[in-house]
């Protein structure tokens, strides 16, 4: 007896094949993934390049605006000692002047960072988790 294939399951057959297997789909779903990633990062890249020329850029210009305060401040110690003269304090009194207010307002920022200084502490919950680390790998090794 023969038997005669059903239309239906060939026509079936025929769709089940054209449709693409489930390692193929995850290939495809892989590839395009990996695709948008890559588009990802390279946007990410841009953004960032932009980013740090403009930091760039404006950290150039706060350096410049610092070297330009420190030129100026001499001017303006050089003007609040001929001030002091106008006034009538000698010459070399109101430069002395103007020299012993530099001094004291250098000592008062090395205080000042002194200060500061010593409030730096160690990174003891880093120091201590580290040790506890080491501690954990040396026993668990000696176990294998």
């Amino acid at each position: 007896m023969t038997v005669l294939p059903d239309q239906n399951a060939t026509a079936s057959g025929a769709r089940h094949a054209a449709e693409p297997s489930l390692g193929e789909l995850v290939a495809e779903a892989s590839a395009s993934f990996s695709t948008i990633l890559r588009g990802e990062i390279d946007l990410a890249k841009l953004e960032l390049r932009s980013s740090l020329k403009h930091a760039g850029v404006g950290a150039g210009f706060f350096a410049a605006a610092g070297v330009l305060l420190v030129f100026s401040l001499v001017f303006g110690f050089i003007a609040l000692a001929e001030g002091l003269v106008t006034i009538g304090i000698w010459r070399w009194l109101a430069y002395l002047i103007v020299f012993a207010f530099m001094l004291a307002l250098i000592g008062l920022l090395v205080v000042m960072g002194i200060r500061k200084m010593k409030r730096i502490k160690s990174p003891e919950r880093t120091i201590a988790t580290s040790k506890d680390t080491v501690a954990y790998l040396k026993a668990n090794s000696k176990r294998s």
